[in-house]
């Protein structure tokens, strides 16, 4: 099982997005049968099975064994992933595409740059599996608290110089056998959480 999958067929992500079968895609971080889900989403075990087969027909939930049970062969399944990502090459006619509007404080951009990496990467893990091969990234994850909004501005235009310069440094146009590689750096503000507040009984 991977930690994270990458959907980019249109009737998998539908699929995906069903409730009930995503229930089930959650249930299956662990092997269990349709009977033990059945038990466990509460169920029939016929509604189960119709569902399983969906999202095994889709390389969402693979067989991990068949266990006999009397007349009965029971299949055991699990989840490939336990978390799903829906690249926009699922919904290739309406994806975001950066090129249109380029704007550097615009949110609706960074949010269609964003949608590119979550394509591009799932496009180069997609032919890594392929392959049988690794890919080569690397990702800095982050949290600074300013203290005003010029500080922040401050911030980006220095971030801004330092990789500017470090690019030049480091690209080289005409290297043989170079393969070229995406920078993407991204600066917005934190989302906290919703706290719980829902009470308790002792």
């Amino acid at each position: 099982m991977f930690d994270i999958a990458v959907i980019e067929d249109p009737a998998a992500a539908e699929a995906s997005l069903d409730p009930t079968r995503a229930r089930l895609l959650a249930a299956l971080a662990e092997p269990a049968s349709a009977t033990m889900l059945a038990a466990r989403v509460g169920l029939p075990r016929q509604k189960v099975n119709y569902h399983l087969r969906a999202l095994e027909q889709h390389g969402l939930i693979e067989l991990v064994e068949e266990r006999r049970k009397g007349n009965v062969t029971e299949r055991v399944m699990r989840a490939t992933a336990a978390s799903y990502v829906i690249s926009p090459a699922a919904l290739s006619a309406v994806r975001p595409d950066p090129a249109q509007s380029p704007d550097r404080l615009s949110a609706r951009w960074l949010l269609a740059v964003a949608a590119r990496l979550v394509q591009d990467v799932g496009a180069l893990i997609t032919g890594a599996e392929r392959a049988k091969k690794r890919v080569a990234t690397f990702a800095v994850d982050a949290t600074v608290r300013f203290a005003s909004a010029a500080d922040r501005a401050a911030f980006a235009e220095e971030l801004t110089s330092t990789l500017t310069a470090l690019v030049a440094r480091y690209h080289d146009e005409a290297a043989p056998g170079g393969r070229e590689h995406r920078v993407v750096l991204a600066l917005h503000p934190n989302v906290t959480a919703p706290t719980d507040t829902t009470s308790k009984e002792s």
